[in-house]
């Protein structure tokens, strides 16, 4: 199949994996920042394609596992009101609030619905104009583009009954946070590709100068990924420290001009709450102007309790590539998909849902060895 075969091709596979291990002479740590890298990584087994020293570890890039608890708890808490209908993408819907899930408020009655686009949820509302539409409006910079212009029709069309229960959260800062800290050991970034196709890749340019950090914007097939580990260990090996393109099929540098204009004209730039992660400044997208009466916030005030994460899940310190899933007492063990602890267990793009899913549950899963090639049986050639 065109765009995919070519991108899963063993040989390949085998060529680049050769030049990693001919590359790469120290240890390096390397964060996937998306969610659908991390899956593509554990599904083909590439960490075993890699040598020992170079470390893989899992970035917050999983929308559905940063959005705060405090907001699951609001969402289901809307969901009971009589006169809601609530849409939702499907991933939503068992992660886990606080006391309950959305797919708990539907078992109760509450009208919860799955649609597959901001736009659907607004036909429910041209249909149903007695009932109050709102949808959970998840995601980073590559859904924010759809979501407002669900709100930018509802406006143009006077749909009244419409709202969203706005989530946005945007990476370049969630980087920055994590370079901060004192605990990061991230020494090179595979960005994901999908927001860059949004956004570009300029404001990345002052973060790999600032921290001195190799930013490698990266695609999603076992090759893309491979490719980008190589380019992002060649920069670490020569001491170079810049933003480089591996999804240039996808990306332009300057983005998508008129989905950002489409964007900003919706949404403002405000601090956000990550789960795992606590707040981090200027993160997040809230409705403006004249947008503000879409906003469910607004429409449907709030006082939960302060909402509590159970003590057995270390997400955040995965989210920050601290600990890996398998290195979680809980993984596989009082947290598995039809019993999870945190978020991501549930999201189809959770690093937890990927190692269980994979059968990555113990530390020595990594079988690659010292410093001698391993075969390449574990890529698929597909």
């Amino acid at each position: 199949m065109k765009f995919l075969s070519e991108y899963r091709d063993q040989k390949a596979a085998e060529r680049l994996s050769r030049a990693i291990w001919e590359k790469a002479t120290r240890p390096w740590t390397i964060m996937e920042i998306c969610g659908g890298q991390t899956h593509t990584i554990v599904k083909s087994g590439l960490e075993d394609l890699l040598p020992k020293d170079i470390t893989l570890v899992h970035g917050p890039g999983c929308p559905v596992c940063v959005t705060p608890i405090e907001l699951i708890d609001k969402a289901v808490a809307i969901a009971h009101r009589p006169e809601v209908i609530f849409c939702s993408f499907g991933d939503m819907l068992r992660v886990p609030g606080s006391a309950k899930s959305l797919f708990d408020a539907k078992a109760e009655g509450a009208d919860v619905r799955i649609v597959y686009s901001p736009l659907d949820a607004l036909k429910i509302a041209k249909q149903n104009p007695q009932r109050e539409v709102v949808f959970f409006a998840v995601g980073f910079e590559t859904t924010a583009p759809a979501n407002a212009m669900a709100a930018w029709q509802a406006d143009y069309d006077h749909i009244e009954n419409f709202s969203l229960l706005v989530s946005h959260v945007l990476v370049p800062p969630a980087m920055e946070a994590l370079l901060s800290s004192d605990k990061c050991v991230v020494q090179g970034f595979l960005a994901a590709g999908h927001v860059c196709t949004v956004m570009g890749y300029e404001e990345y340019f002052p973060i790999a100068e600032r921290y001195q950090v190799p930013i490698v914007v990266t695609g999603f097939e076992p090759l893309d990924i491979l490719e980008g580990i190589l380019m992002t260990v060649s920069q670490l090996e020569e001491g170079r420290h810049e933003v480089e393109n591996q999804y240039a099929r996808a990306t332009r540098r300057e983005g998508n001009r008129p989905a950002q204009e489409r964007i900003m004209q919706v949404f403002e730039v405000v601090n956000r709450q990550w789960r795992g992660l606590g707040e981090i400044a200027a993160s997040g997208f809230q409705l403006r102007g004249r947008f503000q009466k879409h906003d469910a916030n607004r429409r449907f005030p709030f006082n939960g309790v302060p909402a509590q994460e159970s003590p057995e899940c270390i997400s955040g310190l995965i989210l920050q590539g601290i600990k890996k899933p398998h290195e979680c007492p809980a993984f596989a063990v009082k947290c598995t998909p039809e019993n999870p602890l945190g978020a991501p267990m549930v999201s189809s793009e959770g690093a937890c849902a990927a190692y269980y899913h994979y059968g990555r549950r113990q530390a020595n899963d990594h079988q690659s060895n010292d410093r001698v090639q391993p075969e390449l049986s574990g890529t698929q050639s597909r």
